[in-house]
């Protein structure tokens, strides 16, 4: 099993993660607590309808940690403007989730970024 497998692995078994942003204006370090998802065998964050720190930190600075159990990974956030995309990606996510609301709020107001993980 490569490194890539084993953090897919764990990923897999982790819906719940913490992750280490860097502020955008503090440039300090944040830490948070946020749901994966995982779309097209892809890992994804992302989150109800609203404006979040956490993805304007990304904006500004992509890399961040994801906290996987005993693992601190260094990933890279890519953010997902493109409305078919976006539309594909949250067409797998939000029909799951029962507390959604509607697909129209999360593709109108709520942040999407690909987690990228090396090798």
């Amino acid at each position: 099993m490569t490194a890539t497998d084993a953090i897919r692995q764990a990923l897999d078994e982790q819906q719940t993660v913490e992750i280490t942003t860097i502020g955008r204006r503090s440039g300090r370090p944040r830490r948070m607590e946020t749901w994966r998802y995982r779309a097209g065998g892809r890992y994804w964050l992302s989150g109800s309808p609203g404006r979040r720190d956490w993805y304007a930190n990304l904006l500004a600075h992509p890399e961040f940690t994801l906290h996987l159990k005993d693992q601190d990974l260094p990933v890279r956030a890519r953010p997902v403007t493109d409305p078919a995309e976006r539309a594909r990606v949250f067409g797998e996510i939000v029909p799951s989730l029962s507390w959604a609301g509607t697909m129209e709020s999360w593709l109108a107001g709520s942040p999407l970024v690909e987690i990228e993980l090396g090798g």
